[in-house]
């Protein structure tokens, strides 16, 4: 997905996610994000659309915190999903604006424009899902999307352990996992191989046996990596060596 990909996806997304909480209660509890209601979800959400939005309209060159943006809230809790929506729709402007191009800081290892507008996207994707999930509904997400969510999240979890410290622990001695998305052809970039070394891990598209595999459609895959569902029940089938995954999934999910 290019820069524009990603701009267009983020707009479509931000209206579809206002759109799924417009009329919710406030106060509705977010299981996939202990101790947070819709209202607290919607808000981190939104604070984190304005930092993006931010940082690439001023090129910030720097490590910033959302603290150090200006940021005014809804009057009330029954604002945020249009707060959302106006948040989304500046900060997809001020992308396409700047282009994917653009040098600036990111906590990722890309340090340019086109890393926030990918993040930003799947950032609302899996906000969207978490709202949606908490009313009892099963979050859609196409195959391309979620295909490069995964992508985007093996990517970046080498550089998020200021988000959690069990990222730091993802190290081993050559074990293996092995993602395979079962809703894309052969050779088609839906399947990943994860290599834990004493260094870290690495990571690659590709087919290979790993210490475990697991196998279901490209949007369950991203949501059990992002720790959105179990792997347990018909969603997946797991082969092989159960406690690695377990280890795996407790220090990545965030």
């Amino acid at each position: 997905m290019t820069h524009e990909d990603h701009c267009s996806a983020l707009e479509a997304e931000v209206a579809l996610f206002a759109e799924v909480v417009t009329d919710v209660d406030p106060a509705t509890a977010v299981p996939t994000c202990p101790g947070w209601t819709v209202a607290k979800l919607l808000k981190h959400v939104g604070i984190t659309q304005r930092w993006a939005e931010h940082i690439v309209r001023h090129r910030v060159d720097r490590p910033m915190t959302t603290r150090e943006v200006p940021v005014t809230l809804p009057e009330d809790d029954k604002g945020y999903p249009a707060w959302l929506a106006a948040g989304g729709r500046s900060l997809v402007a001020t992308l396409r604006q700047e282009g994917g191009d653009v040098p600036m800081w990111s906590w990722g290892a890309e340090q340019r424009s086109g890393f926030w507008s990918r993040r930003m996207f799947h950032e609302c994707v899996i906000h969207r899902a978490d709202a949606e999930l908490a009313l009892g509904r099963v979050p859609d997400i196409d195959v391309r999307s979620a295909s490069d969510g995964v992508d985007e999240l093996l990517s970046n979890l080498a550089a998020a352990s200021w988000v959690s410290g069990g990222l730091k622990e993802l190290k081993g001695d050559g074990e293996s996992l092995h993602f395979h998305a079962t809703d894309v052809e052969a050779g088609g970039g839906g399947e990943w191989m994860v290599t834990l070394d004493p260094d870290g891990f690495s990571w690659g598209h590709g087919h290979g046996k790993g210490d475990v595999a697991v196998r279901g459609v490209t949007s369950d895959l991203l949501l059990l990596l992002y720790g959105r569902y179990k792997p347990l029940g018909d969603r997946y089938e797991l082969f092989g060596d159960r406690d690695l995954l377990t280890r795996w999934l407790s220090r990545t999910s965030f």
